[in-house]
């Protein structure tokens, strides 16, 4: 729930989506530029892999417990704090320019963005209504998609140009213009009074249905999106297509998921859709998507692309909405910020899966088998539906049930 009966002007959420795109920008721009890139600090696949490792792997710690600092004094100096702590740690590579500190570069980028990325999405619910929710988790989602789809092309565009450091110091840059847009235009949402929670209170809170339902959809989700994006140019250069081809598709896939986001949020809004309808309908669309990239050539490729884009797309404005409406206004950090964990669990475990079932039969095999993982959901909720009640017990005076 929220403790606004009116949304936030346009004003105040444009730092919040602008923070949203940052983070996202930050992580696939430098992730799919690493790789191509020929400098002393990236030497081997090894070292690559821990590259992208180190940032993830600072987010997968840290979020849940940003998101209970948020809680504890506010969430707007954890958003501004994480913005300059990552416009520094982008700074520190742009100056020093050794491998050395890469490394403490991107591990401080990812801590940064442990910070500031759930508590903008705890702001984006404390500054909103329970009415307006889809709306604004629409807007912030369709900022994040933009920042995936144009990090991989600007972040090559500036690598080309002035090589990695130029693309750290347009980080740099970005990280302090967005925090001084938000130091001027987000205001403060103090920290309101909670009852002391203990740890059985915390593990009850997040095995409970409302909570655990949209963050596994969410995990779901980001595990299908890092899928399409990371193996469907594979399938692609099996089919003997061309690199536009393959990029194409990739270019779909999030154009899709950002074309959608904000259409589902407001049908959210509008009552035209439900959270729990909107989720089952984008797993099992995101399923059909999986299902489509086991198919050969360039429309399978597309039509994957497509239905993934769109069903991340609508699963993610309404489980971002779902868990705010349900989470009360003083503990809207912790529970964002356990849902970016999910998110970031899935984000890992997607492509590992996959891979790993592609290593033992085929690629197309480890479609088929996420596929089957993320329809599960829908059809057992479909079934649960459909089963017949249980009969009414014997009367024992009557020995009948009637």
């Amino acid at each position: 729930m929220t403790d606004r009966l009116r949304p936030a002007p346009a004003r105040q959420m444009w730092p919040l989506y602008a923070a949203g795109f940052t983070t996202a920008f930050g992580a696939h721009g430098i992730a799919a530029n690493l790789g191509g890139f020929s400098d002393d600090a990236v030497t081997s696949l090894l070292v690559l892999g821990g590259l992208l490792a180190l940032y993830d792997g600072a987010e997968v710690l840290l979020k849940p417990l940003f998101g209970s600092l948020a809680d504890r004094i506010g969430a707007r100096p954890v958003l501004l704090g994480g913005l300059v702590a990552f416009a520094l740690a982008s700074a520190v590579y742009a100056v020093a320019d050794s491998p050395g500190w890469l490394w403490a570069a991107r591990l401080g980028q990812g801590a940064a963005a442990s910070a500031f990325s759930p508590s903008a999405s705890a702001l984006v619910a404390r500054l909103n209504p329970a009415t307006r929710l889809g709306r604004a988790f629409g807007g912030y989602g369709f900022h994040k998609s933009i920042g995936y789809t144009l990090g991989p092309l600007l972040g090559g565009l500036l690598v080309w140009a002035g090589g990695l450091r130029l693309l750290f110091a347009v980080l740099a840059v970005l990280g302090v213009l967005v925090a001084v847009w938000a130091a001027l235009a987000v205001p403060a949402v103090p920290p309101l009074p909670k009852r002391r929670q203990t740890v059985l209170d915390l593990a009850r809170r997040l095995a409970d249905p409302a909570f655990l339902a949209p963050t596994a959809a969410l995990a779901a989700a980001t595990a299908a999106l890092s899928v399409g994006v990371g193996f469907l140019p594979v399938s692609g250069r099996a089919a003997d297509l061309g690199t536009v081809a393959t990029g194409a598709a990739v270019s779909v896939l999030a154009a899709c998921a950002a074309i959608v986001q904000p259409r589902a949020g407001r049908a959210l809004d509008e009552g035209r859709l439900r959270a729990r309808t909107g989720i089952l309908a984008g797993l099992l669309i995101t399923a059909t998507g999986l299902v489509c990239a086991t198919l050969p050539g360039l429309p399978g490729i597309l039509s994957a692309a497509a239905l993934i884009g769109a069903g991340t797309g609508l699963i993610t404005p309404l489980g971002f909405a779902a868990l705010a409406a349900r989470t009360p206004a003083e503990r809207m950090g912790q529970t964002m910020g356990a849902a970016e964990l999910g998110r970031e669990l899935g984000d890992a475990g997607g492509p590992l899966l996959v891979a790993g079932v592609a290593t033992a039969a085929t690629l197309t095999h480890g479609y088929a088998v996420l596929a089957v993982l993320l329809a599960l959901g829908p059809v057992v909720a479909l079934a649960r539906r459909r089963a017949p009640a249980d009969p009414a017990p014997a009367d024992p005076a009557s020995g009948s049930t009637s």
